[in-house]
């Protein structure tokens, strides 16, 4: 089922199936959410849970016992309820479910709530235990945006750029999905600026980058200014991908709150990297904002 939302002239729509914010239009009809296309990557604003990433070997050890998920899990190919909507705003929730708890096996409650603002929109992660158990997770936003936004731009006319200069080096992927411990990647080299280039991601496929002192990054053009900045302050992590080897036009923003199995890890899932255990009851929310730029 699709909802519209609306608000200052702003027109987005969300879906039942994956909980997802699909598509987003400012005052002047530019669309900012790429919209899924096969030949690229069908994919639009995907939830990542209760796992980021890929599993070593496509399973992960809850108590003792092996179980097998899917890469980024399985909430975005899940059909959520609608548990509250207004003008500007809805919100979504996935319980589990005999198929939910053959792959993960805990009682649990995940709202989305999507919210249009002045000049943008907000996502928020709220994850609750509603069992007896401790239940750990992850959590994860795979927001892609247009790249470029209007006819006659190039991916390589912009570029990312954090509000803070960082010293740092992106994580790389490996086999099987798997990261590499230990390996360092594209480095951030006392810049807050990356410049956007395919052949990048076509030798890389994803730039993770943690610890960053930045709290938001923008997507803009290098001329007009144009795009969107996302502010991902409340996640330890965050991702740009986009599908390599097709020169697709579009590039995800991705705050994680965890991230696939690096190659050294134990397989355990509260050992996984920035997991969040909850004890029974407890719940932890997480939220990421959109502000359109150049408006």
């Amino acid at each position: 089922m699709e909802l519209t939302i609306r608000k200052n002239g702003l027109t987005a729509r969300a879906e039942t199936l994956g909980g997802e914010l699909v598509s987003l239009w400012d005052r002047r009809g530019t669309e900012y959410i790429w919209g899924g296309d096969p030949a690229y990557w069908s994919g639009r604003n995907p939830v990542l849970f209760p796992i980021v990433g890929g599993l070593k070997d496509g399973r992960v050890n809850i108590g003792g016992k092996p179980f097998e998920m899917a890469r980024h899990g399985f909430a975005r190919r899940s059909e959520f309820a609608v548990c509250a909507q207004g003008g500007d705003f809805v919100e979504f929730e996935l319980r589990e479910s005999g198929e939910t708890l053959a792959r993960y096996p805990f009682p649990f409650s995940l709202r989305v709530r999507h919210e249009l603002l002045e000049n943008g929109f907000s996502t928020r992660f709220t994850v609750a235990n509603t069992g007896t158990a401790p239940m750990p997770f992850c959590i994860g936003a795979h927001t892609a945006f247009r790249c470029p936004l209007e006819a006659g731009e190039r991916f390589e006319d912009y570029r990312l750029v954090f509000d803070q200069a960082e010293d740092t080096a992106s994580i790389l992927p490996g086999a099987g999905g798997c990261l590499q411990s230990g390996a360092a990647g594209i480095p951030l080299d006392h810049t807050d600026t990356i410049e956007l280039d395919h052949a990048v991601f076509d030798r890389v496929d994803t730039l993770i980058y943690q610890g960053l002192k930045s709290k938001t990054v923008s997507l803009r053009h290098q001329d007009t200014g144009r795009g969107v900045r996302v502010d991902f302050s409340q996640f330890p992590m965050v991702a740009f991908w986009t599908v390599p080897g097709k020169n697709a036009p579009y590039i995800c923003i991705e705050p994680w709150q965890g991230c696939a199995a690096f190659d050294n890890e134990s397989g355990n899932f509260e050992d996984k990297p920035w997991c969040v255990t909850l004890a029974p009851g407890e719940e932890k929310a997480l939220a990421y904002t959109v502000a359109l730029l150049g408006e």
